[in-house]
């Protein structure tokens, strides 16, 4: 589509630089605040627009998509994750998609270590010492946590982000383990000394920490369920910076309430904001909002791609960064 200035609709509000440049380049309806976006909103928006730009909490089902418009011709993702997205039927109706894939790989790397340092030196039971004013000074046994050096880590996931989990946790002398749909360059293992494992469960029931970084697909989702969970070690712990649904949350929740895992750092959660409350009321739990990529540089890094992905449609070339089912 060259030589013409396309309409964007943006469903959430952006980092300005972003936004700013989407009015200089296209004909962009912006958000004016950051609320997400009402089916009757999202429904008008792919009945009038050229491209819409939606994020991980705008779901672009097939119900949405069969009442798109003729215009509407990409779905341009602000995000790495595309499975609020029916790539398949888009595709269908002649509807190209594209995402943000590495934007944010180093700073949900940096979060996912950050939540399994502070399960395991229990930062936030500590934390909470300080701000209740208990804290009587220091004791040879009080809040005692673990030691990661020499752990193994099991990474669920081998892509950017599990790659750069694993360069960090080789700098904190963890033993790097991993389980992907099929191993990582031979090379790239061996910088990691990372060691693969073709069966899921034969890894997480040898692991110390299990680090989940694989998208959620239909075929990944509650791919640590109730079964799997419960081979895994009472003292190990799990991280979630993913999706949530990879996790079956309840059965999660029931097993650290029994103390049959030590405990466990989760940036995701199956139902979105619906947490289960009892996950709530456990000290061996660290919950964060969604906050693995929330950095100043990776969500401009996202805006340039999603850019870039733009106004390469718009020049009439492929996307770069197109998603296609068989990726999914």
């Amino acid at each position: 589509m060259p030589n013409q200035k396309l309409s964007v609709v943006v469903t959430r509000r952006l980092p300005e630089h972003v936004e700013t440049r989407m009015k200089e380049l296209f004909d962009v309806t912006l958000r004016s605040d950051d609320t997400p976006m009402s089916r009757d909103e999202l429904v008008n928006a792919v009945k009038t627009t050229d491209i819409l730009v939606p994020t991980l909490t705008d779901k672009i089902d097939a119900g949405l998509l069969g009442q798109a418009g003729e215009k509407l011709k990409l779905i341009a993702n602000y995000g790495a994750g595309v499975d609020h997205i029916d790539v398949h039927t888009a595709r269908q109706r002649g509807v190209l998609v594209s995402n943000t894939p590495g934007a944010a790989a180093e700073d949900t790397a940096d979060m996912t270590m950050a939540l399994i340092l502070a399960v395991t030196r229990r930062i936030p039971e500590g934390l909470a010492v300080m701000q209740s004013g208990d804290w009587e000074g220091w004791s040879p046994t009080a809040l005692m946590g673990g030691r990661i050096a020499g752990r193994r880590l099991g990474i669920l996931g081998m892509g950017r982000i599990g790659q750069a989990v694993a360069r960090r946790a080789r700098a904190f002398g963890m033993q790097v383990h991993y389980h992907n749909r099929k191993k990582v360059h031979e090379g790239i293992a061996d910088e990691l000394e990372a060691t693969y494992w073709d069966s899921l469960d034969q890894m997480i029931a040898r692991m110390d920490v299990v680090s989940i970084n694989c998208p959620h697909t239909p075929s990944t989702y509650h791919l640590m369920n109730a079964r799997r969970l419960k081979l895994m070690k009472p003292d190990a712990v799990i991280v979630n910076t993913s999706r949530g649904e990879v996790i079956d949350e309840n059965a999660l929740t029931r097993m650290l309430r029994a103390g049959e895992l030590a405990g466990a750092g989760l940036d995701v959660f199956e139902h979105g904001t619906q947490i289960n409350p009892r996950l709530r009321e456990l000290n061996n739990v660290v919950l964060l909002p969604h906050m693995g990529s929330a950095t100043r540089e990776g969500r401009l890094e996202m805006g340039e791609k999603v850019l870039l992905n733009i106004k390469t449609f718009a020049d009439g070339h492929r996307p770069p960064d197109q998603v296609v089912p068989g990726m999914l």
